[in-house]
């Protein structure tokens, strides 16, 4: 980090300058600051879950927009459902919702910039009713969302919405005060059927299959429990486009902050990033949309094969350096992929078990996204944490390794190697590293976890009977019997020592 901010010129000898709207102008020149008059922005998107990602993404998106003189009627209003989201709410609204975003690029030209898009942020309460009134609000044309992949209430088996949930359950019984997302927007679709303002789009920027139509389906299936006309008029009138988002975007910790404190800039949640940005989405607005091809982003109706190649090598290849390098004490992601263990075998399992089942791109072929993706992950700029990528473990393997399992047992391919993966993770997830150190939970279901891990190491098999993870593959014998012979290898010679068995065989 002490090179990373020597490449940022120094302000040392200067107080850094809180973050508002009036200290704008006092920021350092080699800060980039908006152009556009922020007072005359008017709504169209109101977005949920108002993390990193979605500041250094979709955020940004409408921010070179807005530096264009364009799209002056989509501003951003952040959301949440989460109380614990209270806390970043009030920390944008002291600096007037800007944002420091720090691109961190491998060669040392890094750069930094204020986004302005966003205006504001809903406050948080607990019957959602604040955030139900402003989604009905005809202006707002956008409901988009980052809230992982876990928060979907996907039953990980049927991929159905799981009604027997207790949240879901509330918002069946409690329908004008949702707790969760989805039942918020069915209440606002309520409204705006019942006053005649228009349907709006539903636009899922999480990293998940067909993401549109999982967001949908969500909709869809709390809307028929609730009312089965509005159900109908929500399917026949809004629109939820799949879509494909990519930037490596780190936690935001001490570093960060004080990278940005470097800078001049006093921002208690700045945002660095990777050096690359990739946005591919159908074209299916309902209620219009920004003109957001302007700026980079890819209208397709490709998305499916583009976010599946994403998805498989660049989150399922995060699964797989992750897991392996938590055992080993390993905290870095361009640390992990560098690792004259760990390397090879992210290279062997990608390229013998995961492309085989990739679509072909005409603008980039596999191999070359490959090596995009390798590049982008030993970026030595880019301090993503281990912690953050392995976290969620139970919603990101069946997400991004276990399709790709599916695709090898269906056509007759190995899965030696990605057995090798699930082997990993259910070793790390027994909660303690190879020299003895603790790992601490870091999954919604750790207890879960910890407790079929524990138990498979002596029984591998117990770990194959989380079914809402493995679904029908823990019955398949080429699957279990490779899972078993690596976690048995693991527990006996260490993760080394058997990642170069796999690597030999």
């Amino acid at each position: 980090m002490d090179e990373l901010m020597r490449s940022f010129h120094s302000v040392s000898d200067s107080n850094p300058i809180r973050l508002n709207n009036n200290t704008l102008i006092d920021l350092p020149d080699n800060i980039k600051t908006p152009t556009y008059d922020r007072s005359k922005l008017e709504a169209g998107i109101v977005h949920i879950g108002v993390g990193n990602f979605h500041r250094a993404h979709l955020s940004w998106y409408i921010h070179q927009l807005l530096e264009r003189g364009l799209d002056q009627n989509w501003g951003i209003i952040g959301a949440s459902v989460r109380p614990q989201d209270t806390e970043m709410r009030e920390k944008l609204l002291a600096q007037d919702f800007l944002s420091t975003l720090i691109e961190l690029d491998p060669e040392g030209n890094n750069h930094a910039e204020i986004v302005g898009s966003m205006i504001d942020y809903v406050p948080i309460n607990s019957d959602n009713n604040a955030l139900i009134q402003i989604m009905a609000d005809p202006k707002i044309k956008i409901i988009s969302m980052t809230i992982t992949e876990g928060g979907y209430y996907q039953d990980s088996v049927s991929k159905q919405l799981d009604a027997s949930h207790p949240d879901i359950r509330h918002d069946i019984q409690n329908p004008d005060k949702p707790k969760t997302v989805f039942g918020a927007m069915v209440a606002a679709l309520n409204i705006r059927h019942r006053n005649g303002y228009g349907p709006f789009t539903g636009l899922c920027c999480d990293n998940l299959q067909g993401n549109g139509a999982v967001l949908a389906n969500s909709v869809l299936s709390l809307a028929r429990l609730r009312d089965a006309k509005l159900a109908e008029w929500i399917e026949e009138n809004c629109s939820f486009p799949n879509s494909m988002v990519d930037c490596i975007v780190p936690a935001t910790g001490t570093s960060e902050k004080e990278l940005a404190l470097s800078l001049g800039i006093d921002d208690e949640i700045p945002v660095t990033h990777e050096n690359f940005r990739q946005w591919v989405i159908e074209d299916n607005f309902c209620a219009g949309r920004p003109k957001l091809e302007l700026v980079g982003a890819l209208f397709s109706n490709r998305v499916h094969q583009h976010e599946t190649q994403k998805i498989r090598v660049l989150n399922g290849g995060h699964q797989i350096l992750a897991n392996s390098a938590e055992i080993l004490g390993i905290s870095k992601i361009h640390e992990a992929i560098t690792n004259p263990i760990i390397a090879p075998f992210f290279e062997k399992v990608v390229e013998e078990e995961i492309l085989p089942h990739i679509e072909e791109l005409p603008d980039l072929s596999k191999s070359k996204y490959l090596d995009l993706i390798k590049n982008r992950f030993a970026n030595p700029s880019v301090l993503d944490t281990v912690r953050r990528v392995a976290f969620d473990g139970s919603s990101r393997h069946p997400g991004f390794i276990i399709p790709s399992i599916i695709d090898g047992l269906n056509y007759k391919k190995s899965i030696n190697g990605l057995a090798l993966v699930e082997a990993a993770w259910a070793r790390m997830c027994e909660g303690t590293r190879e020299d003895g150190t603790k790992i601490s939970p870091n999954d919604p279901s750790w207890s879960v976890l910890n407790k079929a891990a524990k138990e498979a190491k002596h029984k591998p098999e117990k770990w194959l009977e989380l079914n809402n993870i493995y679904g029908g593959i823990s019955e398949n014998k080429i699957f279990a019997s490779a899972f078993q012979k690596w976690l048995t290898r693991i527990y006996q010679h260490g993760i080394e020592q058997t990642i170069n068995m796999y690597l030999s065989e």
